[in-house]
């Protein structure tokens, strides 16, 4: 019984390890199909890059692209630093090229001369002379001592107080002031009559009034003319400017254009600078020349009023 019993376990031992080695056998197969069908794909995978390399590219690249040994691979580690300095100059010279140079700094006055030209430059320049000529002329002629002095009424009037006639007509006649030809005209005809003397006086005040107008007169024409020059000046430089559009091929340069704009430009501001202060000056002496007029009026109405019962000589 315990040898049949004893033979029965063998039996089912010897069982177990047979299944046991099938299943190993088993498991190993499968393994290495597994292993045979990766190797495949990566050998397709190899096949499909080796296929996208371009046709002239020799077999020789291919080693040449085989990682090389680590002794190898030290040596260029180091080659990018010594490499580096240079790239620095190719890099910095795209940047120095396309860098805008900047045109040389003129002074204001020199950029108003070229804009301008010799012709608007020298037309400006004589209506400024005779501005400040014309300026200075009226002030003179405007002054209170050229137009009615203190001395000539005083002494004026001191003749006639002492009823000499002669003495006074001769300091009158002899002052060029604008009281002084007046009460001298005034005297000349008193012989004929008062209202002839004063007639008289009346015309020799419009003569000098006419020339103290005449003079303010070419103030006035500098402020009218100067500013028709500037606006001129506007009107040529914006010719030259389209004449350079309409004459270039593509894009106009633009130093071209600004030569026609800053004369535009230019030529209206001289003009308007000239024009403003004659315009103004023209206004306030004009404002005190009537002033002095007016004031010479009352003046010599007022010393020979004392021969208004003066009737005309009998011959």
């Amino acid at each position: 019984m315990r040898q049949r019993a004893w033979l029965g376990c063998w039996g089912a031992t010897r069982g177990w390890r047979l299944c046991a080695i099938l299943l190993a056998g088993m498991l190993a197969w499968a393994q290495t199909d597994t292993l045979a069908i990766a190797l495949a794909q990566e050998a397709n995978t190899q096949e499909g890059q080796a296929g996208d390399l371009p046709a002239e590219e020799p077999a020789e690249d291919l080693i040449d692209d085989v990682p090389a040994p680590d002794d190898a691979a030290a040596e260029p580690a180091t080659a990018p630093p010594a490499a580096a300095p240079a790239a620095a100059p190719a890099a910095a010279a795209p940047a120095e090229v396309d860098q805008p140079t900047r045109p040389p700094e003129t002074s204001l006055l020199s950029e108003a001369l070229q804009a301008l030209g010799w012709f608007y430059t020298l037309s400006f320049l004589l209506l400024s002379f005779l501005l400040v000529a014309l300026l200075v002329m009226n002030l003179l002629a405007a002054r209170r001592e050229n137009v009615c002095p203190t001395a000539l009424v005083e002494g004026f009037e001191q003749h006639l107080d002492d009823k000499q006639y002669q003495e006074a007509y001769e300091l009158a006649k002899g002052d060029d002031s604008y009281l002084g030809q007046v009460l001298a005209a005034g005297l000349s005809k008193l012989s004929a009559g008062y209202p002839q003397a004063i007639e008289a006086m009346q015309e020799v005040a419009e003569e000098e009034n006419m020339k103290m107008d005449h003079r303010l007169s070419y103030m006035a024409l500098i402020g009218t003319v100067s500013p028709m020059l500037g606006l001129f000046g506007t009107v040529d430089g914006m010719i030259r400017s389209f004449g350079v559009i309409a004459h270039s091929v593509g894009t106009p340069p633009p130093s071209e254009l600004a030569r026609g704009v800053a004369t535009a430009l230019w030529t209206t501001l001289v003009g308007l600078a000239i024009a403003i202060p004659a315009v103004a000056a023209f206004g306030i002496i004009k404002n005190r020349v009537d002033r002095r007029v007016l004031e010479v009026g009352i003046i010599s109405e007022g010393l020979m009023s004392r021969f208004e019962n003066v009737g005309p000589r009998k011959k």
